[in-house]
């Protein structure tokens, strides 16, 4: 596992310990769990655009982290600008170039995990391609949804835990001055 998503699930862990009580509580943290898709898509003359996006009612937090841009077969030494439109932190659209490939001199670009926030659109602003667009699409998920077994089984250590922890007066002793 990548050190930048053992800490991801690291926070996301502490996170939901925090939310149910789990750190110092009884409760039983959320279980967090993590998939990881593969996502490649090709920009070309024929199709200049692709856009990224997951449904709305999802309650998932997805994230798209771009490894690689490059110039695939059949691709004409000239200079391939693509760009990245996504949504800022007001939520106002902006475009940002992310790489400028060329067959003679640059004909792939690593990004590194470039990590962004669904919707997003790539364009070939300029060339004609193909350039191939690699990554991971992520889904983080913490379910919060506790089946009556777990329930029952905390009740349960409640129970015993209030019987451990009695308190007793302490006897006194006669005779002792």
């Amino acid at each position: 596992m990548a050190a930048g998503t053992a800490a991801a699930l690291a926070f996301l862990s502490q996170e939901s310990r925090a939310r149910t009580g789990g750190i110092g509580g009884l409760r039983v943290p959320a279980p967090v769990t993590m998939d990881s898709f593969f996502f490649g898509c090709e920009l070309s003359g024929h199709t200049r655009s692709f856009t990224f996006k997951v449904e709305e009612e999802d309650d998932a937090e997805h994230v798209l982290a771009l490894t690689m841009l490059c110039l695939t077969e059949g691709a004409k030494d000239e200079c391939n600008v693509v760009e990245v439109v996504a949504r800022n932190h007001d939520h106002q659209e902006i475009a940002v170039p992310v790489a400028n490939l060329k067959l003679s001199c640059q004909p792939m670009l690593s990004l590194d995990d470039f990590q962004l926030q669904p919707p997003v659109t790539f364009r070939l602003k300029s060339g004609s391609g193909p350039v191939r667009i690699t990554g991971r699409h992520q889904i983080v998920t913490i379910s919060n949804d506790v089946s009556e077994e777990e329930e029952s089984e905390e009740e349960g250590s409640e129970e015993e835990e209030a019987e451990l922890c009695s308190i007793l007066p302490a006897k006194k002793q006669g005779g002792r001055p």
